[in-house]
C-alpha cells in the first residue's frame, strides 16, 4: 500500500499524467505521487534519454555506453522491422 494510510480518507488528484494523493482536510502541499500515466512514463524517458545525449558530449564513459547501447539497438530485430516498414512505405 506505500504511503496510504488504512482507515484514511483521501483525496486524488491527476495532474500531467500523474495521480496523487493526499490526506482529506490536508493542504494540497501535502499531495505525493502514487502514479504515472504511461504516456507520462514515455515523456519522462524520453527527456531522460536527451539528458544522456547532452551529458555523453562531455562524458567520454557515458558516450561509449550509448554508442554500444544504439549498436545493440541497430543489430536487434525491431530496428531491422522499422527500417524496413520505412523503405516499404516511403515514396520516391
Amino acid at each position: 500500500m506505500g504511503r496510504l494510510k488504512p482507515n484514511c480518507s483521501y483525496i486524488y488528484e491527476q495532474a500531467d499524467g500523474i495521480t496523487y494523493a493526499r490526506e482529506a482536510g490536508q493542504p494540497p502541499e501535502s499531495r505525493f505521487e502514487i502514479g504515472r500515466s504511461e504516456g507520462r512514463k514515455d515523456l519522462d524517458e524520453h527527456d531522460l534519454v536527451n539528458e544522456m545525449r547532452l551529458a555523453a558530449k562531455t562524458n567520454p564513459a557515458l558516450r561509449k555506453a550509448l554508442d554500444r547501447a544504439i549498436l545493440i539497438f541497430k543489430m536487434s530485430d525491431e530496428y531491422a522491422r522499422q527500417t524496413r516498414i520505412k523503405r516499404e512505405t516511403s515514396s520516391y
